[in-house]
């Protein structure tokens, strides 16, 4: 483990005001915070949130922990940010498929599913951590309003996507996007908590294929292209859906 890092005394040491001096230690800012952000996805993949402390953290990424804390608050800070990198990396994909041209509604719902299950082991430890986040959100205030709050910066970035495949597929949501975005959650993540208890009875992403083109139509009035759109009725809900995340 190294023994001294600049990121380590960077709050305490003025900086130069001229724009050249503070560029190295930016650079060397960034440099710590993506070993740490790629040293926690591993330590969480193998103990889980409250199973990985912060010397775990900065053994595996070979700092002290002064670097840790003058990079990230907390562990919950630092889990945070990674877990919305991942989302981002997610988000730019389901746009892809979204601003694709010519596709029917069909055709965007299987290029959704392809993203979903295109990675089953990182789908499942993604799914594992955050589920283990959202309990420890629901126990403590302050990580409740951090983790509410980038789930509800999430969603409005989901809402959007949402927005220009109904003006593509010529559909009126009969719900506001927002809410939309909040139920296709409910159906993803719930249809791979199923697939994860039971996966013998439940293969990967096989209620997720069947309860999402019933939940977009049951949702939206139009016609999409290649399909009728205003289908009557819900599909049923996940009892042990865990929500958006």
């Amino acid at each position: 483990m190294t023994t001294a890092s600049p990121d380590a005394v960077s709050r305490t040491t003025p900086s130069s005001p001229g724009p050249t001096a503070e560029a190295p230690v930016s650079a060397r800012r960034r440099a710590t915070r993506a070993r740490l952000l790629a040293a926690a996805e591993e330590v969480f993949a193998e103990r889980g949130f409250h199973g990985a402390s912060v010397e775990d953290l900065c053994e595996r990424a070979d700092f002290t922990r002064g670097a840790f804390y003058s990079n990230f608050a907390s562990k919950d800070e630092l889990l945070l940010e990674l877990y919305a990198e991942h989302a981002a990396r997610l988000h730019a994909r389901v746009a892809e498929v979204a601003e694709t041209p010519g596709l029917s509604l069909e055709q965007v719902l299987e290029g959704v599913f392809d993203v979903w299950t295109d990675d089953p082991d990182a789908r499942r430890r993604w799914h594992l951590l955050t589920s283990e986040f959202a309990l420890h959100a629901l126990r403590d205030d302050q990580a409740r309003a951090a983790w509410a709050a980038l789930q509800g910066t999430l969603r409005e970035e989901l809402a959007a996507v949402v927005d220009r495949i109904a003006e593509a597929q010529h559909l009126r949501p009969v719900v506001t996007s927002a809410e939309l975005v909040r139920l296709i959650g409910i159906v993803l993540h719930g249809g791979l908590d199923q697939h994860l208890l039971e996966p013998d009875s439940v293969p990967a992403g096989s209620l997720e294929r069947i309860f999402l083109p019933l939940l977009v139509r049951a949702a939206t009035h139009g016609s999409a292209k290649g399909g009728a759109a205003n289908a009557r009725g819900g599909a049923p809900t996940e009892g042990t859906a865990t929500g958006d995340r």
